[in-house]
């Protein structure tokens, strides 16, 4: 397989979040793998090795674990912070091998994060394989080289056209399902973004719950008695943004679904709809939004896919 090398930039800025807000850890935290953790060489007769680097999490989850759609990113998170002058040499050690090989390269999101995007997606049904060659690095001797195999599933790719009020699903590149939706109203406007509106964008499905708890404690409203109030069981939640934007099955209100933007930032599906949705749902799979005028942020959950191939490349501590 043909080794496709490369890194990313510092992960930054609270998004503001929508009415969907999650009364749950995102899933981009919540549903990652376990920890991996790299334990210093223990002491027999000579001084430990030392470690000064080792991997604490890895996202997504291994082959015997999950499949993931053809926009999954490898997120990688350190156990301590790397200085900048370092990253390059971390960076040339963390290697990425497709079975179908396509470029990729990777960004520092903050000091103890790096994130790998490839310029075009995924091909799907292939299995990807990831490596940390720490012990390479100067100073690091004790670490344990670390590696996972991710499992790429089916071609997701599902265009949201808001305007028109329809969600239309691709599997490998043949409309599977249309789906009549519901997307944000729009009409509350906070730190200047109409956070009622649902972002436009190219967003990744990040987890999913098949009941999910929505409540309106994001806008700082907890008290029962406020009518602004509400606490809701939602069925078939997906999530694709950490802003608490999912396609979930709509809580009522049925009518306004294939007609009008009523949500107040989810998109709402129909009973059928949402279930199978959330049935074929991997993380990783491609939800592209249009016909608002939120622009979704690159740095909200994994939508890494806003920014384009030159900037995305920008994060990367090798040159050239």
């Amino acid at each position: 397989m043909k080794r496709v090398i490369r890194m990313l930039p510092a992960l930054v800025a609270l998004v503001a979040a929508t009415a969907c807000a999650a009364d749950t850890i995102p899933a981009s935290r919540a549903q990652t793998a376990p920890a991996v953790q790299v334990p210093a060489a223990a002491a027999v007769a000579a001084p430990a090795k030392k470690v000064k680097l080792g991997i604490a999490d890895i996202t997504p989850m291994g082959e015997k674990t999950e499949k993931v759609g053809v926009g999954f990113p490898i997120i990688v998170t350190f156990d301590r912070d790397v200085k900048p002058k370092d990253r390059a040499a971390v960076e040339a050690l963390l290697l990425v091998e497709a079975e179908k090989p396509v470029e990729g390269a990777w960004r520092w999101v903050s000091a103890r994060k790096i994130i790998y995007r490839t310029k075009t997606y995924w091909k799907p049904y292939q299995k990807v394989l990831f490596t940390a060659q720490l012990s390479g690095l100067p100073g690091n001797t004790g670490a344990k080289d670390v590696s996972r195999r991710f499992a790429v599933g089916a071609k997701h790719i599902s265009v949201v056209d808001t305007r028109k009020h329809t969600m239309k699903v691709y599997r490998n590149g043949k409309l599977a399902k249309k789906i009549p939706i519901s997307a944000g109203r729009g009409g509350l406007i906070r730190n200047g973004v109409d956070v009622y509106l649902t972002t436009s964008g190219v967003h990744l499905t990040m987890g999913k719950k098949a009941v999910e708890t929505m409540t309106s404690s994001w806008m700082g409203v907890t008290d029962p008695k406020d009518p602004r109030y509400y606490k809701e069981e939602i069925p078939w939640a997906v999530r694709i943004s950490d802003s608490g934007e999912y396609v979930h099955q709509s809580a009522g209100y049925y009518h306004f679904l294939g007609r009008s933007n009523q949500s107040h930032g989810c998109v709402r599906a129909t009973p059928a709809g949402a279930k199978w949705f959330y049935t074929i749902a991997q993380r990783g799979d491609v939800v592209k939004i249009t016909g608002t005028k939120r622009k979704l942020q690159w740095n909200n959950g994994w939508s890494y896919w806003q920014l384009n191939w030159t900037q995305w490349q920008k994060g990367s501590a090798l040159k050239g």
